[in-house]
């Protein structure tokens, strides 16, 4: 679990992204939210779904680093709000 952990601690996004996440990860519902951004009705443990979360986030980061004309800021957020919040419950569960 630490080293999911580590990985997200290493990310490097641009601030803008960061505070709107940060804004929207108190409001994450983990029933409602993780099922739209991961498009699948599995229910997944905290660990599986942000190694989900960090795929599908690198994905969309590229998109961003290379203006591709389908990038959305909006679901960049979302998965970001989504990395966040399950971050913070998998730190949970290891303490």
């Amino acid at each position: 679990m630490q080293d999911i952990l580590s990985m997200v601690a290493r990310l490097k996004r641009p601030a803008l992204l960061i505070r709107a996440a940060r804004h929207g990860v108190d409001e994450y519902s983990r029933e409602r939210h993780l099922r739209r951004v991961l498009k699948t009705e599995a229910t997944l443990s905290p660990g599986e779904a942000l190694m989900q979360i960090l795929l599908a986030e690198a994905e969309i980061d590229e998109s961003r680093r290379t203006a591709a004309v389908g990038y959305s800021a909006a679901a960049h957020v979302d998965l970001l709000i989504a990395m966040m919040a399950e971050a913070r419950l998998l730190r949970g569960l290891s303490a």
